[in-house]
């Protein structure tokens, strides 16, 4: 499969055995050496998104045939700001030179104009970094050890210690842009923000009323990443000890696999309140990570050498200790003393479940899944009881994994085995055989579901929209009918049987259940942003209704009410047909580019595209 460059296509994906794209002619070999085969990144309906990210198959230049996978970062808008960021990436990637760096060469960067269309997309490649990026590790595994930090914030500064001596910093250091890679060390990625330090640099910012702990007011641009950024970058005058300030807030975040939104700050100092939940690490080394997130950038350590000295100084504990500070050694002292006092073997028996169950999760995250199983199993039989907390683990597990849906599969099955009776373990299954298309896991993950609780709505639910992503309308409306009798929080199946009831043109009942949608939204509590998304789908169905029955005024009132809402793709699609019978070609041309431009799967927007491209384009645009 190759991916089309042009952001304006209607259909990007093209087969291997083609050189132009088959729905806009854009080549598929960008500047006779580059194919894309994959995007990194979603590509957005998000008419504001500027880059697009490809996994890139690279045949080489002339002076260096080599083929091989690499990265191409795409800047859609012709932005001078954005253009700016892009132009000085490709500098810091060519002038940074770091085995856990991307590289990326002069050959590398390049304007390209997709074939009759008024874009000049600017493109860099740079070499990929396998792996996995620290906040998708979290995802799937428990806080770091000590030693573990230890070895990833030495192998991070050694990695700043080469980029701040060739006169950068990064200024936007985060678990997701670090990257675990297979052989253990740790790369820095997306340098799309880094800035050049440099004297005139310095002066404007230490010249305007800097001090040794304070920075001046000059005023540089700015980059926030929340809960990361330091102080003084969000007040657009960052300094390389501004990285130091995101790499401390960094592996707090590791240590205490907590995101940094759910800690506490003090109310005096504005500090995070975090040693609590990260007992693993001694006082000496928590101060150091501490100091790294001082809110001023003279109270951090000044360079990286600083910082790798204080590392080498930090007190390195014996053998000895290590084993008496191990859980697994206080348990065993803790389960002996108790049997010593007492000399009950019954009275231990949940001191040993609980050994057992203990040393289960501790193989779990060492990767030992057989051994895991074992030691669960005889947790139960010390303990029944456990049943619910190992179930309860192996669902948390899968709950994790769920950017691996095969990952997760296992773990709620494994949920299920020791709990066969986890209502929400068979819808979860369920939802993650829908991604993997098992349809067999899918069918009997319901049907297990509805004989422990049939009138379950999300069950209905998601088995409706399962239904209606393969098009099996009649089967879909049948579940969503379920849905909402069984609850009135089932909003969702409303909305959506509101869409179908209109796709089959029965825009009366689709009315009806639009509006009995918005005041059954009322009584819900849902987040805000889930609240207006569901508004303004219900407002997109009253719009789509009256524009069927051909009122057409009633229509864009509603339609214009969905956008301000939530812009979806198919607002736009139906706003741009009220606007085009209502005379306002201006307004219809706009809300038309966006329905074409915006990423969407439902079937009646493809519909919609191609009528108004047949229209524009005549027969140039065959029926699908």
């Amino acid at each position: 499969m190759s991916y089309c460059i042009n952001p304006l296509c209607i259909h990007r994906q093209n087969p291997d055995n083609v050189e132009t794209c088959l729905a806009c002619g854009t080549t598929l070999l960008i500047n006779n050496r580059i194919r894309l085969v994959k995007p990194l990144r979603p590509l957005t309906d998000d008419p504001y998104s500027y880059f697009e990210v490809f996994e890139i198959e690279d045949f080489g230049t002339q002076w260096n045939p080599v083929c091989k996978q690499r990265v191409m970062k795409v800047l859609k808008w012709n932005s001078s700001k954005l253009r700016e960021l892009i132009e000085r990436e490709s500098i810091t990637l060519r002038r940074i030179r770091h085995q856990n760096i991307p590289k990326s060469s002069i050959d590398d960067f390049f304007t390209f104009a997709p074939k009759d269309s008024p874009l000049e997309l600017r493109c860099l490649v740079m070499d990929k970094i396998e792996g996995e990026n620290l906040d998708e590790w979290l995802e799937s595994n428990e806080q770091i050890s000590q030693s573990v930090a230890l070895e990833w914030l030495q192998q991070l500064v050694k990695i700043l210690d080469v980029v701040h001596h060739t006169e950068f910093f990064h200024r936007d250091i985060k678990p997701s842009n670090i990257i675990l890679k297979p052989d253990g060390q740790l790369a820095l990625i997306d340098f799309g923000t880094a800035r050049r330090v440099t004297d005139t640099y310095l002066a404007k910012v230490s010249g305007s009323g800097g001090t040794s702990v304070r920075v001046g007011t000059y005023e540089i641009t700015s980059v926030v990443t929340a809960c990361y950024t330091p102080p003084e970058q969000m007040n657009g005058k960052a300094v390389p000890q501004s990285d130091f300030y995101a790499l401390g807030r960094t592996f707090v975040n590791l240590a205490t696999g907590i995101s940094l939104l759910d800690l506490p700050t003090d109310e005096k100092t504005g500090n995070l309140v975090w040693r609590n939940k990260a007992p693993q690490i001694d006082k000496p080394f928590a101060d150091l990570i501490d100091e790294l997130m001082a809110p001023l950038p003279g109270q951090r350590p000044q360079t990286t050498e600083v910082i790798l000295q204080r590392l080498e100084r930090l007190p390195f504990k014996s053998k000895l200790n290590r084993v008496v500070k191990s859980n697994s050694f206080r348990l065993s002292v803790g389960i002996l003393a108790f049997l010593s006092l007492t000399g009950l073997f019954y009275a231990s028996r949940p001191v040993i479940a609980d050994c057992f169950f203990k040393q289960g999760v501790k193989n779990q995250k060492e990767n030992r899944f057989p051994d895991a199983q074992r030691n669960f199993k005889i947790a139960i039989q010390y303990n029944p009881k456990l049943t619910d907390s190992v179930s309860k683990f192996y669902f948390e597990q899968a709950d994790r994994s769920q950017v691996a849906p095969e990952i997760a599969k296992e773990y709620y099955e494994l949920a299920i085995k020791f709990n066969s009776q986890d209502e929400s373990a068979y819808n979860n299954l369920a939802l993650v055989c829908q991604r993997l298309r098992d349809f067999n896991c899918v069918n009997n993950s319901y049907e297990s579901l509805f004989k422990l609780k049939p009138n379950s709505w999300e069950g209905h639910y998601n088995l409706g929209n399962f239904y209606d992503d393969q098009q099996k309308y009649d089967l879909a409306e049948q579940q969503y009918q379920l849905a909402i009798e069984n609850s009135n929080e089932a909003v969702y199946a409303i909305s959506n049987l509101s869409r179908l009831k209109n796709l089959n043109g029965e825009y009366d009942a689709a009315i009806t259940l639009a509006l009995q949608g918005l005041e059954n939204l009322k009584n819900v509590k849902l987040s805000k942003d889930k609240n207006l998304e569901l508004q303004a789908a219900l407002y997109k169905s009253l719009g789509w209704s009256r524009l069927e029955q051909k009122r057409y005024i009633e229509a864009k009132n509603y339609l214009q009410k969905a956008r301000r809402l939530f812009p979806r793709t198919d607002t736009y699609c139906l706003l741009a047909q009220v606007q085009e019978v209502l005379g306002e070609i201006n307004d219809a041309r706009i809300s038309w580019e966006v329905c074409l431009i915006t990423q969407s799967s439902l079937p009646e927007v493809q519909e919609w595209r191609e009528q108004v491209l047949r229209r524009l384009l005549g027969d140039i645009v065959p029926k699908s």
